[in-house]
């Protein structure tokens, strides 16, 4: 099967050398990649440039993104060179938010933006405006109508009720099979939600899950 794989951060400037960016290494997605290729399978690695786990996995043909925009562009022109993908697991770490102005509030209150290519410190205390990204999940199934699409939420607040709740969200506004959930709420470990409604899988680590992952990829 002719699989992608996101992994790692996506990163958003906030000037020429400030940017936004996520707490994620590209391990997972990078670990996940590895293992569909080992199991026979065509492999395309989208990976952010900033993710911290370099490693080059053995026929796994690897891409490299940045910005939130330039994921989706990647994603969307390879289903239009690659109509017979299988499989998306989509585990980047995609920012909520890109950097809007960058704004001075005077004595009287009165905001007034700051057009500088770096923002300097001796401005004092700024404003950002944030504005929310593209959710590149919401476009997979136009993309990849005929594709498995796996998904991912990392819940920090809750618990396993609330991070399981989210996931059955996702599932059903995004038109995706199989959502994976961890993070703080959730616990240890990995759930694994799939779209007929069946109870979650739980999963104890990364060996585990690459497991229930790489079954979901022989699937005709």
């Amino acid at each position: 099967m002719r699989c992608i794989v996101t992994a790692g951060p996506t990163y958003e400037p906030i000037d020429e050398v400030r940017r936004l960016t996520n707490h994620s290494t590209g391990r997972l997605g990078t670990g996940l990649a590895k293992r569909l290729a080992n199991e026979g399978h065509e492999v395309i690695l989208l990976r952010g440039t900033l993710a911290i786990h370099t490693e080059q996995p053995e026929g796994v043909a690897i891409e490299t993104f940045t910005t939130t925009d330039d994921l989706a562009g990647k994603l969307e022109r390879l289903a239009k060179r690659q109509p017979e993908v299988g499989a998306v697991f989509h585990a980047a770490a995609v920012s909520d938010f890109a950097a809007g102005a960058v704004l001075q509030k005077n004595d009287d209150g009165e905001l007034t933006p700051l057009r500088q290519g770096k923002v300097s410190t001796r401005e004092g205390s700024l404003l950002l405006e944030l504005r929310p990204t593209q959710k590149i999940i919401s476009h997979l199934r136009a993309w990849f109508s005929d594709a498995q699409l796996v998904g991912w939420k990392y819940e920090v607040d809750g618990d396993r009720a609330s991070a399981l709740g989210q996931a059955q969200r996702q599932l059903t506004d995004n038109a995706t099979d199989v959502c994976v959930i961890n993070g703080p709420a959730y616990g240890e470990g990995f759930g694994l939600l799939k779209k007929a409604g069946e109870a979650a899988e739980h999963w104890a680590n990364g060996e585990a899950l690459f497991d229930a992952l790489a079954r979901l990829a022989k699937r005709d």
